[in-house]
């Protein structure tokens, strides 16, 4: 369903007020749905001329312009930003590319490819750490964002020489789920390795490119295409940031690009789920990036939030992405991105495709409530609620045993049973129990109303599964079947009960 007019004022006033109320010198978002990206714009600033350049030192000498060299710039959705940690949605798929081109085992130890790494783990425990355990988060490393985020140009070699200065975990790798930066700086050492190629020129040339996505690992010079600076909060205004990279950890966060790109790339992983081959990783491997392969710890609301979303029923981490089971809507996919000067977010839907990016230029600015209230707002919009309804049609054989099952309850036939039920339904329960059972529940609810009761608010949850309900003279019989994974049709289960009864059988 398309994305209407009003919601799309809604979600744009949203980051609005965003930066009316300073949380960011400028905004840029995205939606999009099964189509591709339906709205798209910007707000605020990317550059502000009058700010003052702040005097955090280059890295490894690089640099690029800051805001008191740069004019300013009004945000859009095409202007450049850094997406911080959205990259390690790119380095897990760039890993699953390895792996279905057979070059890559996801199992292997991470050792294998990067020799220095040999962390000590609790309690002097043999534990190797796999590719597959870095890319779920349950490596055992202990999360590291505020010194991660200030290391990205740190070079292969000065990198292999810290890890053979020793680092150490905090759970037993293959145990339990922790955020880790370092993780993924090792990922991008394990594309390198395997690949023969610089990590991020892998990354463009083998997912960039063929998705003609406008991102990219350096920070572009000058005014084409233009680009956000990103600032921190200063005691007189805003000051801005000097970029750093690219390095070893651009693996986790390097990657600048519009907010129409990074929709574009979060569609496009999303489309996995319809079976959309189009793009250089398979629908089944994206699919697959965004399963939940490590539960994390529930989460609090934080204390400064008027306004938390409701807890998921479950999340956790996938690969790259995190993966939440929202208790109203499904699976919703995401990551957010925090780094000096930048904040960003990317956050879908599985079942209908729809979706919302943000991205702001300032430090930390948690631009994921804006986006979270935002797909919200998608999710309830009258036009999205239909395109999340899509019916489960059970299969045509569910319905003919249904059938079959509901005139068995009216009236007992050994040889209509063994034509309807599986093997197993005998052996559970033998043909005699189970008609005396019926006969039993009937007589709960007054009798049989006739010889060809009608079914009544037949529920499906699955193809393979009914429940529906037979009247009597005073009360119902609820009824349950569900019929075994072989073509042909016949029931695994069958079960009568009087209407609000513990169904047995």
């Amino acid at each position: 369903m398309p994305i209407g007019a009003e919601t799309v004022r809604a979600v744009e006033e949203l980051f609005a007020q965003r930066v009316r109320e300073e949380r960011s010198p400028g905004s840029a978002w995205a939606l999009f749905d099964r189509d591709g990206v339906a709205a798209a714009g910007g707000l605020g600033a990317a550059r502000l001329a009058e700010a003052r350049t702040g005097d955090e030192s280059p890295v490894d000498g690089q640099r690029a312009d800051a805001a008191s060299d740069a004019g300013a710039l009004a945000s859009d959705a095409d202007v450049l930003f850094r997406v911080a940690s959205c990259t390690k949605s790119f380095t897990a798929a760039a890993l699953l590319l390895l792996r279905d081109r057979g070059a890559v085992d996801l199992d292997a130890p991470v050792r294998a490819f990067v020799p220095e790494f040999a962390p000590e783990v609790p309690g002097g425990l043999d534990a190797p750490v796999s590719v597959r355990m870095l890319m779920t988060m349950s490596g055992g490393l202990p999360t590291d964002d505020a010194w991660a985020d200030r290391e990205e140009s740190m070079t292969r070699d000065a990198f292999r020489r810290v890890l053979a200065a020793g680092i150490r975990c905090v759970t037993v790798p293959g145990t339990a789920y922790e955020y880790s930066n370092v993780g993924y700086a090792l990922l991008g050492q394990v594309v390198e390795a395997v690949s023969g190629d610089g990590y991020a020129e892998f990354v463009e040339r083998e997912l960039i490119a063929p998705l003609g996505l406008d991102a990219r690992f350096a920070a572009p010079t000058g005014d084409s295409p233009a680009v956000a600076i990103g600032y921190r909060r200063g005691p007189d205004g805003w000051i801005g940031l000097q970029f750093t990279g690219p390095g070893v950890f651009s693996a986790i966060g390097g990657v600048f690009a519009s907010a129409r790109s990074l929709a574009a790339w979060a569609g496009w992983l999303a489309s996995g789920w319809r079976g959309d081959e189009a793009g250089p990783l398979s629908a089944a491997s994206r699919r697959e990036l965004q399963q939940l392969h490590r539960v994390a710890p529930p989460r609090s609301p934080a204390p400064d939030d008027p306004t938390p979303m409701p807890a998921p029923l479950v999340h956790g981490y996938g690969y790259g992405l995190v993966v939440e089971h929202d208790a109203r809507f499904g699976p919703v996919l995401s990551h957010s991105g925090g780094y000096p000067g930048f904040s960003a977010h990317m956050r879908w839907h599985a079942a209908s495709g729809l979706g919302v990016v943000a991205l702001e230029n300032a430090t930390y600015a948690k631009v994921s409530r804006g986006a979270e209230a935002a797909l919200e707002r998608l999710l309830l919009d009258a036009d999205a609620v239909e395109s999340l309804r899509t019916p489960i049609v059970p299969w045509p054989e569910t319905l003919r045993v249904a059938e079959g099952l509901g005139r068995l309850a009216v009236e007992w036939s050994d040889a209509a049973a063994d034509e309807l039920l599986a093997t197993n339904v005998a052996l559970d329960l033998p043909y005699a129990e189970r008609r005396a059972a019926i006969d039993s529940a009937w007589d709960a609810v007054g009798g049989r109303a006739g010889e060809r009761a009608t079914a009544e608010d037949v529920t499906c949850d699955s193809p393979d599964h009914l429940v529906w309900f037979l009247r009597g003279a005073a009360g119902r019989l609820r009824l349950e079947t569900r019929l075994t994974p072989l073509v042909g049709g016949r029931a695994q289960t069958f079960i009568v009960a009087v209407e609000g009864a513990d169904p047995q059988g």
